[in-house]
C-alpha cells in the first residue's frame, strides 16, 4: 500500500464496531450491489424508461444483482394473467387471453366447477341406466324364473358402463377446461426471470410430447402447452448471462419477441409435439438484460445487439474500485450482506474484516485498488464463517480468514504447488548456483479461466546459441506450445539482443535456440519477454545468471521493462519456490500485496530496462562487466537512490 494510505488495521479503528453485526445491511437490493455506482445509475435509468441492457464484465462483479434489482423502480403497471383455451374450430392452434392479475384462477375454477357438475350429471344418468337394464332383468328373470336373463342383463350393463366411461364425448369437460400458463396475484412485484442457460424450450415455450395420440386418449392441444421464459417476464425483466452461448435461432426468436412484445407458442424440441401445434401470439413485453464477458460481443445476434443499442444501455461493469475510505466502508457493508445472506455462519470481528480487506487489496491487482470480483471474495467469506462454525466459535476471526486462504485456493494454485514440489525434486529448475543460458521466469495459471486469484508457478527458460545450418540465414527457434503472442514476444525479443550485440557478433550466422521447461499446458503472453533476453544473452556471451533470481517482465523493441499481470502470485511462486531475489517491472511494483505467509522472504527489485535486468541478474565476471559498459549509460538515474527504499516498500506491502 501507498504510504499516503492509511493501513487497513489503523482504519477500522476508527469505524467504531466491534463485528459485522454492528453493520447495517440496505434492504433495498439496488444498494447491496458494491462499486458499479455508474452502471447502476444507467441501469436505474433503463429500468425508469424500460428500456433493454447489455452489461459486460467479469465474472461476479454484480451482474444479475443490478439486473434483478430493476424490478424495484419498473414503472407500476398491473400485472395480466395468461390463459390458453381450446379452439374448437381448429384444435391445433389454441387461443390466447390475458386478464388482470389474479382472474385468471378465478376463471380456471369456474370452468372445473362447471366440468365437475357437467360430470356429476352425466354420472348420474350412467348410473340411472345401468341400474335400469339390471333391474329390468331382474323383474324379467323373476316373472318366467329364469336367471340366465339377470346375468346377461347385468353383462349388457357392464359393457354400457364401458363404453360409455371411454367415450370421448363423455370427456368433453376436460378438452374444455382453459390452462393458466402465468399466474399472478394482484400485489406481486414485477416478474424477474433467470433465463441463463436456459434451452429453446424453457425459453420459448414449449408443447410436450403427448404419448396417445389418436384413438380419443389424446391430450388436448392446449393443455400441453408450456409457457416460455419470455412469457412468464411479461412486464417484467428476463435475465440472460452468457448471452453469446444461446444458439443463433433462439437469439433471433428472442429479437422477434422484444420487437413484437408477443410471441406464439409451438413445439422446440424433436421430443415435442408442436410440429402441427401453434397457439396464437402469447404477450411478453419485458426488458431484456443481457450479460457476459467481454467476448460474448462477439457470439451475439447482430441484429439482437443492435436492437439494444437502438432501443437501451450498453454497460461495462467495474472490476476494481479505488482504495478509499468509502470503498472500505463498502466492503465492510458486503461482509455483512454475506453472513446475513448465508444464514449459517457467524459474524466478523474487525481483525477478520482487515483480513477480507486485504485480500480485496492483493486481488486487485493493482496499486491503491480493491478488487468488485466479489463473488469469490464470498467464497473466502463463506470458507471463512465454515471453519468458525465447525470449531463452534461465536465469531469469525483473523486466523479463521488467514486459514481460509489456504483452504480456499483455486485448483490451479494446488496444482502449480505441486508441480513446484516435482521440479525442485527433479531439479528442473535451480534455485542457488548459477547456469548459462538458463533463466527462472516467472508465469501464472488461471488467467483464461475467470478467475482474479492468479496462480504463481515458476517456469524455466534455456537459451542455446548455435552456427546456423545455412549461412546468413540465423533464426530463432522456440519451442514448449506457444500462443500466438508468446511467439510475437519472442521476435521482439530477438531486436533487443540484436541491438546489444552490435557489431560484434553476426547472429545472422547463429540459430538461437529457446526453451520453455516443462510447459505441458502452452505459454501465452509476452510477460517472459524480460527472460527469454536474459537467458538468450546469457548464452550468446556465456554469462552465467544467478539461479537465486527470478523475473518476470514484458520487453519492448527498445529494451525498455513494461508492466505484466499476475505480479503478485508471480512473487509469491518465487517465495514458495525458495528463490532469494525477484525482478520486477517498476511500474508494478506498487502492486504487490504479499500476505504474512510471504513478507520479508525475499528481495525484490524493480527494474526499467534491460540494462538493469542483467545488471541485477548475470554473475559479477569481467564479461558482465564488458557487456554493461557496451551497453552504455549509468544504470537509469535514480535507481540505486530509490532501489533501497523500494525493496524496504516491498516488505512491508502487506495483505
Amino acid at each position: 500500500m501507498d504510504e499516503e494510505l492509511e493501513s487497513v488495521e489503523e482504519w477500522i479503528k476508527k469505524l467504531n464496531i466491534k463485528s459485522t453485526k454492528d453493520v447495517q445491511v440496505p434492504k433495498i437490493l439496488f444498494d447491496q450491489v458494491i462499486g458499479q455506482d455508474e452502471a447502476g445509475e444507467v441501469v436505474k435509468k433503463a429500468a425508469i424508461q424500460k428500456r433493454h441492457v447489455l452489461l459486460i464484465g467479469e465474472p461476479g462483479t454484480g451482474k444479475s444483482m443490478l439486473a434483478q434489482s430493476m424490478v424495484d423502480f419498473l414503472p407500476k403497471e398491473e400485472l395480466e394473467d395468461i390463459l390458453v383455451f381450446p379452439n374448437p374450430e381448429d384444435s391445433n392452434r389454441p387461443k390466447i387471453k390475458t386478464l388482470p392479475a389474479g382472474k385468471g384462477k378465478e376463471v380456471v375454477r369456474q370452468y372445473q366447477i362447471k366440468a365437475e357438475r357437467e360430470k356429476k350429471d352425466r354420472s348420474r344418468g350412467v348410473l340411472f341406466l345401468i341400474f335400469s337394464v339390471v333391474f329390468l332383468g331382474l323383474i324379467i328373470s323373476i316373472v318366467i324364473s329364469n336367471w340366465t336373463i339377470l346375468f346377461f342383463a347385468i353383462i349388457a350393463a357392464a359393457i354400457l358402463w364401458m363404453a360409455l366411461a371411454f367415450n370421448p364425448a363423455m370427456r368433453t369437460e376436460r378438452a374444455m377446461i382453459p390452462k393458466l400458463l402465468v399466474s399472478h396475484t394482484p400485489n406481486d412485484k414485477p416478474p424477474f426471470v433467470d433465463s441463463t442457460g436456459a434451452h429453446s424450450g424453457a425459453l420459448l415455450g414449449d408443447v410436450r410430447h403427448d404419448p396417445f395420440q389418436s384413438g380419443g386418449l389424446e391430450t388436448p392441444a392446449h393443455e400441453r402447452v408450456e409457457a416460455g421464459n419470455i412469457h412468464k417476464a411479461h412486464k417484467g425483466v428476463l435475465f440472460i448471462d452468457e448471452i453469446n452461448l444461446l444458439r443463433p435461432e433462439s437469439q433471433q426468436a428472442l429479437l422477434t419477441a422484444m420487437q413484437e412484445k408477443k410471441f406464439p407458442i409451438s413445439g422446440q424440441s424433436e421430443r415435442s409435439a408442436g410440429a402441427m401445434v401453434q397457439t396464437e401470439p402469447v404477450p411478453c413485453d419485458f426488458i431484456l438484460v443481457a450479460a457476459g464477458n467481454l467476448d460474448a460481443i462477439q457470439g451475439m445476434h447482430p441484429a439482437l445487439r443492435s436492437r439494444i443499442r437502438g432501443y437501451g444501455y450498453e454497460v461495462y461493469m467495474n472490476s476494481v474500485m479505488d482504495d478509499t475510505d468509502e470503498n472500505r466502508r463498502k466492503l465492510v457493508q458486503f461482509i455483512a450482506q454475506e453472513v446475513v445472506k448465508d444464514k449459517k455462519i457467524p459474524h466478523f470481528d474487525t481483525g477478520a474484516i482487515v483480513e477480507v480487506i486485504k485480500e480485496a487489496q492483493r486481488r486487485s491487482g493493482r496499486k491503491g485498488k480493491l478488487t468488485l470480483r466479489l463473488r469469490e471474495l464470498g467464497g473466502l467469506v463463506r470458507v471463512a464463517g465454515d471453519i468458525a462454525v465447525s470449531e463452534k466459535a461465536d465469531i469469525v476471526t483473523a486466523d479463521h480468514v488467514i486459514r481460509a486462504k489456504r483452504l480456499s485456493k483455486p485448483l490451479e494454485q494446488q496444482v502449480a504447488d505441486k508441480s513446484i514440489e516435482v521440479k525442485k525434486q527433479y531439479k528442473t529448475f535451480l534455485t542457488e548456483g548459477s547456469a548459462v543460458g538458463t533463466v527462472n521466469g516467472l508465469a501464472v495459471v488461471g488467467a483464461n479461466n475467470g478467475l482474479s486469484d492468479f496462480s504463481g508457478i515458476v517456469m524455466p527458460i534455456v537459451a542455446e546459441v548455435t552456427p546456423a545450418i545455412q549461412k546468413g540465414r540465423g533464426e530463432v527457434i522456440a519451442t514448449g506450445k506457444l500462443g500466438e503472442i508468446a511467439k510475437e514476444a519472442v521476435q521482439n525479443v530477438s531486436a533487443v539482443f540484436k541491438k546489444i550485440s552490435g557489431s560484434s557478433k553476426d547472429i545472422t550466422n547463429m540459430d538461437v535456440h529457446i526453451q520453455f521447461v516443462g510447459t505441458y499446458e502452452g505459454v501465452e503472453g509476452d510477460s517472459a519477454s524480460v527472460s527469454i533476453a536474459t537467458a538468450v544473452i546469457s548464452a550468446m556471451e556465456n554469462i552465467p545468471v544467478d539461479q537465486s533470481v527470478a523475473m518476470t517482465g514484458s520487453l519492448s523493441v527498445r529494451g525498455q521493462v513494461l508492466p505484466v499481470g499476475g505480479v503478485t502470485a508471480k512473487v509469491e511462486a518465487a517465495i514458495d519456490a525458495g528463490l532469494k531475489k525477484v525482478i520486477v517491472p517498476a511500474s508494478n511494483f506498487g502492486d504487490i500485496v504479499l500476505d504474512h505467509a510471504h513478507k520479508d522472504r525475499i528481495e525484490i527489485v524493480p527494474v526499467t530496462t534491460i540494462r538493469e535486468v542483467l545488471e541485477n541478474a548475470l554473475v559479477d565476471c569481467p564479461a558482465k562487466t564488458e557487456l554493461l559498459s557496451k551497453m552504455g549509460g549509468p544504470v537509469a538515474e535514480g535507481t540505486k537512490a530509490v532501489m533501497p527504499n523500494k525493496k524496504a516498500r516491498a516488505g512491508g506491502n502487506v495483505a
